[in-house]
């Protein structure tokens, strides 16, 4: 491997003339949203239904095409990899899996656009130094099994691949049948060998970049997350003789948390952030005291310091709402990663290509969760960011325009090609 050098004296795709294909990846990203299709022009491809299947079954044709080695592991994640120069690839990739109303930019973006660079590349007649490899990772989104980013999590070792294969779903199913079902339960060992590096393109999902008009985003960490599903256990009675001083109403304490979770992210300001997601009662009718009731948290923060004492505040507050109602409120953890900072140096990189492609860029943290935030506890990782306008997500009006496509894919390329003729395990860096 060549040591390590400014990346301007790398001759970098974009250096010879070399762009992507705009309308191939355009193409591609409209023919995988006809899969799961929904209202509005979004997608529905819960992990492991049929509509997961066949966007898997398209990615796969899209490999195949381009002459890749597939792998596909025990939980179902699909790797392929232009196996070319020599050592360990250098990896890009995402997730197509989504949310009930999900878009068709959310994790589609990133296997997409790790394709178009390799087909690019082997267009232009240009070999890179090392492998590339693009992953295609299950059930990144947590809507249907949970912990979220789990197929990456059991690629990187920190997730059993017995556990994850007993993971119940919200619908009841079990992840190991299902993932028999559709046909990925592949025989590619978990934990997988590490890469040389990994850089993953993902559209921002939040308003900042728009906001403060910057076109990349060189995403220096993930928020720490903690997903937990709080149970409320009260008396159900009628809603019309019962007096209010004698009520044991689980739907009145779920209302006071999701209060409670609003002040305290505006008490904690910052990066402190606070979402009731769910909230389901029983019996749930209009005229009976519920039963019970069943809701999510979601508490976020970049520091994990802050993130205990929010975490610590909440129990304390549910514990209080309970006395004070007489009802029984139970929870259990969903999911809880700390927060990730992501290398440095990879990083710096992904602002020196965004300017060497004159677009402008400022470094910030990622407020969602990412397949990268797990592959950062293997290797030097990093992320770029492209503007979401509006800054919605999640949601079939999901979108980023066609240039700030076009631009992250060119500056994945590039940054994929200096990695790859350069030496990480340098102290001066390759910048």
């Amino acid at each position: 491997m060549a040591s390590a050098v400014p990346f301007l004296e790398l001759n970098l795709p974009s250096m010879q003339g070399y762009s992507i294909s705009q309308n191939r990846l355009l193409g591609r990203l409209d023919e995988l949203a006809t899969i799961g299709p929904i209202e509005g022009g979004g997608s529905c491809r819960l992990a492991l239904t049929d509509a997961d299947r066949d966007g898997r079954d398209l990615v796969l044709t899209w490999m195949k095409d381009l002459g890749l080695d597939i792998s596909i592991d025990g939980v179902g994640n699909i790797v392929g990899t232009w196996n070319v120069g020599t050592g360990l690839p250098v990896m890009t990739g995402s997730h197509i899996d989504t949310v009930r109303t999900g878009g068709r930019y959310d994790g589609n973006l990133g296997v997409i656009a790790g394709l178009e660079v390799i087909e690019t590349l082997m267009s232009a007649g240009m070999t890179p130094a090392r492998p590339f490899a693009v992953g295609v990772f299950t059930n990144e989104e947590g809507a249907r099994f949970q912990p979220d980013m789990l197929g990456a999590l059991v690629y990187v070792g920190g997730l059993s691949l017995e556990t994850a294969l007993d993971t119940v779903a919200i619908d009841g199913a079990v992840f190991g049948e299902e993932l028999q079902r559709i046909g990925y339960a592949g025989s590619s060992p978990c934990p997988s060998a590490a890469p040389y590096a990994f850089v993953e393109l993902h559209i921002e999902q939040g308003p900042r970049l728009e906001a403060e008009g910057v076109q990349i985003g060189a995403v220096t960490g993930v928020q720490g997350i903690s997903w937990q599903e709080v149970t409320i256990s009260g008396q159900s009675n009628h809603a019309g003789t019962t007096p209010m001083s004698l009520r044991h109403d689980p739907a009145y304490i779920a209302a006071e948390i999701a209060v409670y979770l609003r002040q305290i992210a505006r008490e904690y300001g910052g990066n402190q952030v606070c979402t009731v997601g769910k909230i389901d009662l029983q019996p749930n009718l209009i005229n009976v005291v519920p039963k019970s009731a069943t809701l999510t948290l979601d508490v976020r923060n970049t520091d994990e310091k802050l993130l205990c004492e929010v975490e610590a505040k909440i129990d304390q507050k549910i514990a209080e709402l309970a006395v004070a109602e007489g009802v029984t409120i139970s929870s259990r953890v969903l999911a809880r990663f700390e927060p990730v900072e992501f290398d440095d140096q990879l990083t710096g990189l992904i602002v020196e290509m965004a300017n060497y492609h004159n677009r402008s860029v400022m470094m910030m943290p990622s407020g969602a969760g990412h397949d990268a935030q797990m592959l950062a506890r293997v290797c030097p990782t990093t992320m770029i960011f492209t503007p979401s306008v509006q800054g919605i997500s999640h949601n079939p009006t999901e979108f980023t325009n066609t240039d700030d496509l076009v631009a992250g894919t060119n500056i994945l390329m590039d940054t994929m090609w200096a990695l790859a003729h350069s030496d990480l395990s340098s102290q001066t860096g390759m910048i």
